[in-house]
């Protein structure tokens, strides 16, 4: 007589579930799509959403101490300053110092000189309606001089109460010091875009 053993016990291998194909693309979808948003407001925030505060007087009447300003950083990557911008940079490329606030006046190429207490570039009067005061302190500008390539001539809207780029501890700002313009004042009641 032969005995013959059936097991019927316990199965230690498991099944294996197919995948649903639909539930995997939907999951798939749902995670680059989560992923693109991430990246999205990554690049939104780091470009257009930097905010500063503003140190000092340098800036009056657009800006005060405090002003909450928001930073362009993506803008000199696509093109280069130009006359007017609002600019945020490091002096002498310092990143650890304070950055500094102030106006392009200036460009690369451009005669600079400060006679009879006015800004001349291209041997042009530099007037406008922040600058309503006489240039009390010429600096480096009382001969002059040519802003070198790649270099921008900035001031202060305040200018007699601006360290700029008439003295040697700012001098002309080099395109690799800016950190980017200046495009919107976030303090209230003065909220809005920077002109």
């Amino acid at each position: 007589m032969k005995f013959t053993l059936k097991r019927d016990g316990l199965n230690f291998r498991r099944r294996r579930r197919k995948l649903e194909k639909p539930k995997v693309i939907r999951f798939v979808i749902l995670l680059s799509e989560f992923v693109a948003v991430i990246a999205l407001s990554y690049f939104v925030s780091y470009s257009f959403g930097y905010r500063i505060e503003m140190n000092g007087d340098s800036m009056e009447t657009n800006f005060s101490q405090g002003d909450q300003l928001l930073v362009n950083r993506l803008i000199y990557h696509v093109r280069t300053p130009k006359k007017g911008d609002i600019i945020v940079f490091y002096p002498s490329g310092n990143s650890f110092g304070n950055y500094s606030v102030k106006r392009v006046v200036g460009l690369p190429g451009d005669k600079i000189i400060i006679k009879d207490n006015i800004l001349y570039i291209n041997d042009t009067a530099y007037k406008t309606s922040t600058i309503d005061d006489n240039i009390k302190d010429a600096g480096l500008f009382s001969t002059e001089g040519t802003v070198p390539k790649g270099q921008y001539f900035v001031i202060g809207d305040n200018i007699n109460h601006s360290e700029d780029s008439r003295f040697s501890s700012i001098g002309t700002v080099k395109k690799s010091e800016i950190l980017g313009k200046i495009w919107w004042n976030a303090t209230f009641p003065r909220v809005g875009v920077v002109q």
